[in-house]
């Protein structure tokens, strides 16, 4: 897929929870095709700041021409962009990787679980599906409730289950702990982004159950074409491979996650 190198207009730059803002660009001119689990690499607007910030597409509005970023402010360069005003301009690259590959498979029934701000390239692919006819579920999971993100925004696209590790919100504990999503009801297929202890402990639930499962890797993507070799997986079929060229979605069978 064609890379795009453009300068948006911020439209809307909010914080949507604890550390976490929700940032709107807009281009005028319109935006490229995109597919849910691709990211970009934003520039940083601070002199300090050389390496751009690779973010997951959470949203695209193609009538209004807007893309929508979750962002969880972890340092100066994440800090600037939440500073952006309405009107100021960011430079981004995009779309990068490969996403989810529902498009290129039959899936009538699919899971998408994430955690924390993991959570943030599921509503795009939530979108894509619903837009298909296809009705998600989405489960979550967090430290507490506030740090459930965007949930009335997810739910218009599909149905979401919650789990809590104070048991705030949904059922207490992780999300591979919800027995009364996980225990009574069956998915062709599992789509997952969030920390890597997380996806870890899904895709081996979803291999005991014979589920297939695709996987949004977590790793520090300088500069999102595979030069720098910052962001290097070891996969099971082809050796070392870097996450922001080949993935970050990979199916589970690649990764060395079950031995």
């Amino acid at each position: 897929m064609k890379k795009y190198q453009l300068d948006l207009e911020v439209e809307d730059n909010r914080m949507v929870g604890p550390g976490v803002t929700l940032l709107t660009l807009r281009n005028d001119k319109g935006l490229p095709d995109m597919v849910g689990g691709q990211f970009a690499e934003i520039q940083v607007p601070s002199a300090r700041v050389l390496l751009r910030r690779p973010v997951s597409i959470h949203s695209i509005d193609k009538e209004k021409s807007t893309v929508e970023f979750l962002i969880q402010v972890v340092g100066e360069g994440t800090a600037s962009l939440a500073a952006l005003k309405v009107g100021d301009t960011v430079n981004v690259v995009l779309p990068l990787g490969n996403g989810f590959s529902y498009r290129s498979t039959h899936v009538a029934r699919p899971l998408l679980i994430g955690g924390g701000v993991g959570v943030a390239p599921l509503l795009f692919l939530g979108q894509e599906l619903a837009a298909h006819g296809i009705r998600p579920v989405f489960l979550f999971g967090g430290r507490n409730e506030e740090l459930i993100l965007r949930k009335e925004e997810f739910m218009k696209y599909g149905s979401l289950f919650m789990t809590t590790e104070d048991g705030s919100a949904g059922e207490k504990g992780f999300v591979t702990d919800h027995s009364l999503l996980l225990d009574s009801e069956s998915f062709d297929r599992i789509y997952a982004c969030g920390p890597t202890p997380m996806l870890k402990a899904v895709a081996h639930w979803a291999r005991e159950h014979e589920t297939a499962c695709e996987v949004s890797l977590e790793h520090r993507m300088a500069c999102g074409i595979g030069a720098c070799l910052c962001c290097v997986e070891d996969t099971a079929d082809s050796g070392n491979v870097c996450v922001c060229k080949e993935g970050p979605v990979f199916n589970i069978d690649r990764l060395k996650w079950f031995n």
